[in-house]
């Protein structure tokens, strides 16, 4: 078995750009999304026009992923041509490029490690920060986690999270995301007022919303499954978050070409420089990658991520809320049978719990994981 260094080193064999095909995915998946819109404008049958419609959704994600691979330097780094098509799609769809770099970038950097911020990521608490945090707290948490904010995620994650909340935090540093809010708001408005409401719907709102939710349900899977492992700072390692924080999803064909082999997510976060095509033969030519912890697309698969909410760091991994009041309540009655002396009864003692901030810049509380 290699060591973490020698992995990442080796990795570098499939870390490299095939321009031809980089150009290939790039022009024909804009010529297919192309083509989907042009169906959703003609006047056909409604479920056509509406099949069409969903399939553009799929092929938002997959533009996405080529988008993705681009602002990460994978793939076409310096054409001009790609740069202005990648600027332009991230503007209409709310991913400005600036402050999608930023978030992503951090993400990387901190995968999964315990005091982190909570930045291009699902925050995930310990159970010690839940313990000490307010209700107002536990609530704002839980709404960020929640099933319906993901599903959510055109409005919840890339029209407030990435662009609105990233102008109004620093509109200087992230002035693209007002032109992303004027380009999209206006692509809505001119499609609406020269072809109709129904195309707009149909050609711009739907396949984003469905692209949205998707990607959504995807990044989080990504890091928040059963086997997933958050260490803190001190023992924190760039390769082990990679292999053991980051998440493998098994699809079939048609799946990992719209989601552009996006399941293979713990070989892109060993070496992000791999253009997407490469990831499944990164994975096969190395024997440390081919048994990573993961999840699938199966409904009950589904559920059983989304049901995970906080950290255990005595158990070494993520919980469900309902697993957590077990537990609590085990640890009460155990302290109850092993305070109390025969004979007498049991004296119950109210415990005040002082809220606590969960915010990542308190060190020794802090709890906050960047998963």
């Amino acid at each position: 078995m290699r060591s973490s260094k020698q992995l990442l080193l080796d990795s570098r064999l499939f870390a490299k750009d095939d321009r031809r095909r980089s150009w290939w995915v790039l022009l024909s998946t804009m010529a297919l999304l192309a083509a989907l819109i042009a169906v959703c404008v003609a006047d056909l049958h409604w479920a056509i026009r509406v099949g069409a419609s969903l399939i553009s959704g799929l092929t938002l994600v997959r533009l996405f992923i080529i988008y993705h691979d681009y602002q990460h330097g994978t793939i076409l780094k310096g054409s001009r041509i790609a740069g202005a098509l990648m600027t332009l799609y991230g503007l209409a769809t709310l991913n400005a490029p600036s402050i999608w770099a930023r978030s992503h970038d951090h993400h990387h950097k901190n995968n999964a490690k315990v005091f982190g911020a909570a930045i291009g990521s699902y925050p995930v608490m310990t159970t010690t920060s839940w313990a000490r945090a307010s209700r107002g707290q536990r609530v704002a948490y839980l709404i960020q986690r929640h099933p319906l904010t993901i599903l959510a995620g055109y409005l919840t994650i890339f029209l407030y999270g990435m662009t609105i909340r990233s102008l109004i935090n620093n509109p200087r540093e992230h002035w693209d995301s007002a032109v992303s809010l004027m380009v999209h708001f206006g692509l809505i408005g001119l499609t609406t007022y020269f072809i109709g409401p129904d195309v707009m719907l149909l050609a711009v709102v739907g396949p984003c919303t469905f692209a949205s939710a998707i990607g959504g349900y995807l990044f989080y899977a990504q890091h928040n499954y059963p086997a997933m492992k958050i260490r803190d700072r001190a023992n924190w390692d760039y390769v082990y978050a990679a292999i053991h924080s980051s998440s493998y999803i098994p699809m079939n064909p048609v799946s990992a070409w719209f989601t552009g082999n996006i399941g293979f997510h713990h070989v892109h976060h060993l070496n992000f420089r791999i253009p997407f095509y490469n990831l499944p033969q990164a994975m096969a030519a190395f024997e440390e990658l081919q048994n990573p912890g993961g999840t699938t697309l199966w409904p009950w698969d589904i559920v059983r991520c989304l049901k995970l909410k906080l950290w255990d760091a005595k158990l070494d991994r993520l919980i469900s809320l309902a697993e957590y009041r077990r537990n609590q309540e085990a640890a009460a009655k155990q302290s109850l049978s092993t305070s109390a002396t025969p004979g007498q009864p049991v004296a119950a003692k109210a415990v005040a719990i002082k809220p606590g901030a969960t915010s990542t810049k308190d060190s020794k509380s802090g709890d906050t994981v960047a998963a």
